[in-house]
This record gives C-alpha cells, structure tokens and sequence, in this order.
C-alpha cells in the first residue's frame, strides 16, 4: 500500500527529507500508526505491517503523553531484521490533533486522533440526543484543525428528522450537517464522497451513536463489532473499546474511536468564540467590554434572553464550559512549569555524565 493512500501528503514529505539528512535515519521508513495499546502500537508502511514500540532515547525524552504515538500519527520506523516488530524513533509533526482531558481528576490530555482532515460528530436521532454534549464536541474539533461535519445517524428511527436538524443547525454555524440510516442506506454516498484517496477522517461521539455501524457500511464490510441500545434510555453499550484506523475502499482512512459518554475539554478556550457566535454577536453590544452577562445594566445578552432570541439553557452552557476551561489553563499552566522544571533537570544530568566521562 502506498504512503500516499494512508495521507502521507507534502507536509509529511517535507519533514521526511530533513530526517533523512541524518545518518542515524538511514534504514528508516515513514509508518502510520493504525492501533494503540498502551506503549505498544501497530504501524502500517508500504513495506507491510508490524507491531511496534518507541525507542528508548524516545521515551527518555518524551514528558508528557502527548509526546507519545496516538492513533493517526505517522512515525520514523526501523524493522527489526527476521521479525515482524519495529522500532519508533521520530514523531513526525502533526498537522491536526483532537484532545480531551483524560477521564477523572487527572489534569492530563488524552489524543484521541491526530492528523484528521474530518472530524465527523456523531449523534443519533433518538432519546440519547443532546443539543448541549454537542457544543462540546464542536468546542474541541474547531481547535483540532481538522474540518467538522456533524453526522445525525438511525434517521430510520426518527419521525421528527427535521426538528432534530432544525436544533442542530441554531448552534452549528457553518458546519455541514449530515443525515444517515445504515439501515436505508441514506446519507452514505454523500458521507463516502468526503473520503477521496488520501483523506482522514475520524468519529466522534458518545456510545450507541453508530460510529461503528457508520464504519461497517463505510468499509462495505463487518468489520466492528457492533451493540445494540439499552431500550429504556436509548444509550449505547460501549462497542469500540480502542481507537484504530482502517482503510477505506475509495482509499482514504477512517478512525473509530471508543464512545464518550462526557467530553471534558483540554485547554480550547480560544475557540469558545467559534462555537458560541451567536453570544459573542450580542456581547458585542454590551454597554461594558467586561460585562459577564450576568447582572450589569444594559446587557445585551441578558436582552437577548428577555427577547426570547436566546435560549438560557445554551447561555448556562456557555458559562458551564467558559468556567471548565477557565479552570484547565489554571492546571494546565501550572504542569508546564513543572514540565520545564523536569526538561532542564535532565538537561543538566546529561550535561554531568558528560563531564564525568
């Protein structure tokens, strides 16, 4: 299979060649890495498939998990002569990256798919709808890099399509919106269009929304195994229990990802904004630049509540996830002092072994 295929575009090519200048490099191919276990990864080259694990200069070197392989990455490997395993040694730079906050109290990021050209958002148009877990997931895939598309899935399911739409479309400006049914068969060619040789995409949403039913019809194979949805709240039984690419038969790849009942962001509140323009229309005409719409007179956006041209259940949103973020920079700023602390610790280490030798 040919790099090309799996994305392996110009941004890449360009890296490649400054690796290639150094002779440590030399009997190293450029590998996508298709599953994650762990430390442990399955990359795919054109010269064949194999298990793979990171070097150990890379790992010394490596801070924070977001500095390890995920999922969509594509990575320097040397095979092992007479085996079917690799060596990792360089992260080529990513062009794109989704990222949540890991699950729990750890202030930590989790890459959930990088180098995406499409982040497909995906909800079913059943009792597990929910307008407001959706403004997460557009938070977090404005500041991925990648184009977002929403993909309303089970239509077959649905006698109320167009309401359902109707919502979507008040909070999801400019992203096009796509309405599927594995069952009908609706929906898919215009999803299958999106994926010409070369492009990425990944799926993203909570469990039982069809991410992997989505995959199967995409793949035109059984390929994930599939759940069915608990019948007295309509959510899903987690189906996919790891992240892992596959390649589509138009020759672009696909990234089922284990389904996200709670997205908790990761530092993207620059793009808070984006997905909340309507409220950053009526800040705009605040009578203060610090209002925090809240009690100050001539609010705008309390106006626009009185109004009736805003709901307040998107405004409580609004804050709700204003106050996560605020919260993440706090931690997050506070780790990469820790970090750098760490990074010149080992410098100077090094520096002393050096000079004891």
């Amino acid at each position: 299979m040919k790099v090309t295929t799996l994305g392996f575009s110009s941004y890449f090519k360009e890296q490649m060649t400054a690796f290639m200048e150094e002779a440590k490099f030399k009997n190293c191919v450029p590998a996508r890495v298709v599953l994650e276990h762990k430390h442990s990864y399955r990359v795919l080259a054109e010269e064949g498939e194999w298990l793979a694990t990171v070097a150990g200069h890379f790992a010394y070197t490596s801070l924070s998990r977001g500095d390890f392989p995920a999922v969509g990455d594509w990575v320097l490997v040397e095979k092992m002569p007479g085996e079917e395993k690799a060596i990792i040694h360089k992260l080529f730079t990513r062009k794109s990256v989704f990222i949540r906050k890991v699950a729990g109290k750890e202030i930590t990021e989790q890459i959930v798919a990088s180098n995406v050209d499409i982040v497909l958002l995906v909800m079913s148009l059943n009792a597990d709808f929910n307008i407001r877990r959706l403004e997460r997931y557009l938070v977090a895939a404005w500041d991925s890099g990648a184009k977002s598309v929403i993909v309303l899935t089970k239509a077959d399911l649905c006698s109320s399509v167009l309401q359902y739409v109707s919502e979507v479309e008040a909070i999801a400006f400019g992203v096009d919106i796509f309405v599927t049914s594995a069952l009908s068969g609706e929906g898919l060619e215009e999803i299958r269009a999106l994926f010409t040789e070369g492009v990425t995409g990944a799926l993203l949403g909570s469990s039982g929304a069809g991410k992997s039913t989505l995959t199967n019809a995409l793949v035109e194979d059984a390929l994930m195994k599939v759940s069915d949805i608990r019948e007295d709240d309509a959510k899903g039984r987690h189906t996919t229990t790891h992240r892992e690419l596959v390649v589509l038969p138009s020759g672009g790849c696909l990234i089922d990802t284990p389904g996200m009942r709670e997205l908790q962001l990761w530092d993207q509140g620059d793009n808070l904004s984006s997905s909340f323009k309507d409220i950053d229309e009526f800040a705009a005409l605040c009578r203060y630049r610090d209002c925090s719409h809240q009690n100050e007179p001539q609010c705008a956006v309390q106006q626009a509540l009185r109004d009736e041209e805003l709901e307040e259940s998107r405004l409580q949103s609004y804050f709700k996830l204003q106050k996560e973020l605020a919260f993440i920079e706090r931690k997050t700023n506070t780790q990469a002092r820790l970090d750098e602390q760490r990074k010149w610790k080992q410098i100077s280490k090094s520096i002393k072994q050096i000079k004891k030798k």
